[in-house]
C-alpha cells in the first residue's frame, strides 16, 4: 500500500467520522442528504460482496466492516431517530436518486472487467459511487448555509477521492503498468464534480 491510497483511507474515513461527529453529538441532520447517504449504503453493499469468501488482509477486512458499518448507522440516525430525523430538511432534498441507479446498473452491465456476478456489483459500486454526492451538491446548493462540520465532510470526501487518483498515478508509474479505465473514469468524473464546491470552500 503507497502513502497515496492510505492517506485517501484516512481522509475517507475523517469524513465519516465528521458527519458521525455531527449529527452525534448535535442531534441535528441538517444540511445532510438522505439520499446521497442512502446511495453510500448501496455503494459499499454491492462492492463488499466479497468480504466473507476473499480475505485479502486484515487492514481491508476491518475498514470494509467499518464503512458497511458506520454508512447504515448514518441512515439509520436520519430516518429513524426521533431527534435527529425532525432534523432532515426533506422538502430541499429532493434530488430523484433513484434515477441515478438504474443507468449505473446498466452501464455496469454492459462495461466491466468480467461479466460475472461479483464483477458486475462492484462495477456498479463504481459508477454509482461516482455521482453519489450528486442530491448532496444539489441540497448544499438549494441551502446556501453550509455549517463547519457538513462543509468540513463534504470537503474530506472530495479529498479521498482526488488521493485516489494520485494514488493509480503512482500505482501505474511504480508498479506493472496496468490500464485500469473503470476506476480512473469514475474516480475522474467524482472527483470533478467537487470542483465547484472546492473552490467556494476555499473562498469562504
Amino acid at each position: 500500500m503507497n502513502v497515496f491510497r492510505l492517506a485517501g483511507d484516512m481522509t475517507h474515513l475523517l469524513s465519516i467520522m465528521v458527519l458521525l461527529l455531527k449529527i452525534h453529538s448535535m442531534k441535528s441532520c441538517a444540511g445532510i442528504s438522505l439520499k446521497t447517504q442512502e446511495l453510500y449504503v448501496l455503494v459499499f453493499a454491492t462492492r463488499y460482496l466479497d468480504m466473507f469468501t476473499n480475505y485479502f488482509s486484515f487492514y481491508n477486512t476491518v475498514m470494509k466492516i467499518i464503512f458497511l458499518v458506520t454508512s447504515f448507522t448514518i441512515v439509520w440516525y436520519m430516518r429513524y431517530h426521533k431527534v435527529v430525523r425532525q432534523t432532515y430538511d426533506r422538502d430541499q432534498d429532493t434530488f430523484r436518486h433513484h434515477l441515478l441507479i438504474l443507468p449505473c446498473l446498466l452501464l455496469a452491465l454492459l462495461i466491466n472487467p468480467r461479466f460475472t456476478v461479483r464483477e458486475v456489483f462492484w462495477t456498479f459500486s463504481l459508477y454509482l459511487e461516482a455521482v453519489a454526492i450528486l442530491p448532496q451538491l444539489v441540497l448544499l446548493q438549494r441551502s446556501r448555509n453550509i455549517d463547519n462540520l457538513t462543509g468540513n465532510y463534504v470537503f474530506f470526501l472530495g479529498a479521498y477521492r482526488a488521493l485516489y487518483l494520485f494514488n493509480w498515478i503512482y500505482r501505474y508509474m511504480a508498479e506493472k503498468p496496468q490500464l485500469r479505465w473503470i476506476p480512473w473514469i469514475s474516480g475522474f468524473v467524482q472527483t470533478a464534480l467537487y470542483a465547484d464546491f472546492f473552490y467556494y470552500y476555499i473562498q469562504r
